[in-house]
């Protein structure tokens, strides 16, 4: 196996170029493993720990662009209010040690559907950045899962970063496992509502072969949201929220639940985003600010 370890973001899409099948590695949380237990053994790989573009984040626009190789400690730390579900996801992978190590960059080449980046990042509508020797392109996160473990990324290319939109509303993500720390979700779920535009944004994770959306469970609650008032939403309306949210769930048995096990606790994880988001609101509206953001 080739160990290759450029030092610039230009070396690093010239090694991929010239080595398709070899495996970019930055915090190898995921790829260590199989390496280790030799269900994956790669011709070679692309260490990216000193191209110092990657574990960078900064403003563009009214948001955020998040290198790659930023790793989730700095994520909680750094961006509780700009990427506030984000940072709540972050907190809930594996042990201090992984979160460490592990990136959102990572979370994505993996394309693992239980992975907890996800859900948040369809939810608020994030881009991913795509690069190679051919060039820079973004492929909005609600085109980028393809399939079980496949995404929109061309053999040639490296995810260079995402783009994270300005939180304009209450974002939240919760996430069922097992017990507290070091478990794959058993499904985890993500909520951003955007009081300027007045859509409502989910993701589900761990209950499809793919991270999914329930687009017409954000139709029905954009509609039925008081954006103006932040008022208790009937509890018809939770419950039927709660209901379409389930109701694009395909998920399966495994040691880690049942498929009714996972459609039903989606569903709760739901309602619970909804209600914590309609209180955050009603807070946001008091906020002579007008900052309706969560952190």
């Amino acid at each position: 196996m080739d160990f290759l370890r450029p030092s610039t973001l230009e070396e690093a899409l010239a090694a991929k170029s010239a080595h398709p099948d070899a495996v970019p590695i930055m915090g190898g949380t995921d790829v260590m493993v199989e390496l280790n237990f030799d269900k994956h053994r790669p011709g070679a790989l692309i260490d990216l720990t000193r191209v110092p573009e990657l574990a960078a984040w900064g403003p563009e626009g009214d948001g955020v662009r998040l290198g790659a190789g930023v790793p989730y400690t700095r994520i909680i730390a750094e961006l509780g209010e700009r990427a506030p579900a984000l940072a709540q996801a972050s907190r809930s992978v594996a042990s201090p040690q992984i979160r460490n190590r592990g990136t959102v960059g990572g979370n994505l080449g993996g394309a693992s559907p239980a992975g907890e980046s996800h859900p948040v990042l369809l939810a608020t509508d994030a881009v991913i950045e795509l690069a190679s020797v051919r060039g820079t392109r973004r492929v909005p996160a609600r085109e980028f899962y393809l399939g079980l473990r496949r995404t929109a990324r061309q053999d040639d290319e490296l995810i260079t970063a995402v783009l994270l939109p300005r939180p304009a509303g209450p974002q939240h993500f919760s996430k069922i496992g097992t017990r507290n720390a070091m478990v794959i979700a058993v499904a985890n779920f993500s909520l951003a509502l955007d009081a300027g535009t007045r859509t409502v944004g989910t993701g589900l994770g761990s209950v499809a072969p793919t991270p999914v959306r329930a687009e017409e469970a954000e139709e029905f609650l954009a509609g039925e949201f008081d954006w103006d008032g932040g008022a208790v939403l009937d509890e018809a309306v939770v419950r039927r929220f709660g209901e379409l949210v389930s109701s694009v769930a395909r998920p399966i048995d495994d040691q880690r639940g049942s498929a009714d096990y996972r459609r039903h606790a989606v569903g709760v994880m739901a309602r619970r985003a909804l209600s914590w988001s309609v209180t955050d609101y009603r807070k946001s509206l008091q906020d002579p600010r007008g900052d309706a953001r969560c952190a």
